[in-house]
């Protein structure tokens, strides 16, 4: 592994609506860096960004709720119209608290509310506007390689990040949830440690680890740093996805 990385916020990005091109956005402000981006290189964007351009963003007044909506909004306080939305976003409810939602994203995800957010939503004033996860993640993802690929002139991989939230601990951290050109997970299993000893069950959960380094520079709040560049990794390309990083549910020992 390498000894050291460097990570630089993009500059410059606009408030992103429906139907930017956001692979033009990025690229411009990619060609401002100094030094530019090089081979190797891997760019992170919170999923906002990309959902936004996509159009993912749901108006809650034009919802309507099932019965088990309202069931859920009864036991959570949480109301009907986003209830639905989860429902639909959801392949299954794991666990609920007045407040709280914990569901299971049907790309796999272990989120609360599945990955739904109302936070940096632009024309959200009434708080009726939400946003989800990108349709596909990693499908996303490669398109967006593909196009700043292009512009470039050199490969660039992506990961889409989303801040998530982890059982045990207190805190969100970054989430990998698209991923292309760069391996999603490390299979250290073989390798000698410094005994001598082979590692019988490591997997490193790389694309997690780079996205929660880039969630240092994006911030939660009002930073408006949504993409950051990591430079220094050179891993070589992988066709290794995100969806590589969810457990199996026959692995899982704690559903």
């Amino acid at each position: 592994m390498q000894e050291s990385l460097s990570l630089r916020a993009l500059p410059d990005i606009p408030t992103i609506v429906h139907g930017d091109d956001l692979g033009a956005i990025l690229g411009t402000s990619l060609d401002r860096l100094d030094p530019k981006p090089a081979l190797g290189d891997i760019l992170v964007v919170t999923h906002k960004i990309v959902s936004k351009s996509e159009g993912r963003i749901v108006d809650l007044k034009t919802v309507v709720p099932s019965g088990l909506a309202h069931t859920l909004s009864q036991e959570t306080g949480k109301p009907p119209a986003l209830c639905e939305v989860i429902l639909t976003e959801s392949r299954s409810i794991l666990r609920t608290r007045p407040g709280l939602i914990i569901a299971e994203h049907r790309l796999g995800l272990i989120l609360a509310n599945a990955g739904i957010d109302r936070s940096n939503v632009e024309g959200n004033e009434d708080d009726e506007h939400v946003l989800l996860l990108p349709q596909d993640p990693d499908r996303s993802a490669a398109a967006l390689a593909r196009d700043l690929s292009a512009r470039l002139g050199t490969s660039l991989a992506i990961i889409i990040s989303d801040s998530a939230g982890r059982a045990w601990r207190r805190g969100v951290v970054g989430l990998a949830i698209g991923c292309a050109g760069v391996p999603a997970v490390l299979d250290l299993r073989g390798r000698q440690d410094r005994a001598g000893r082979p590692l019988a069950v490591t997997e490193v959960g790389l694309a997690d680890e780079l996205a929660s380094a880039a969630e240092l520079l994006m911030g939660e709040a009002d930073e408006g740093r949504p993409a950051v560049l990591i430079s220094g990794l050179n891993l070589g390309t992988s066709e290794r996805s995100a969806r590589d990083l969810v457990r199996p549910a026959a692995e899982d020992l704690f559903r």
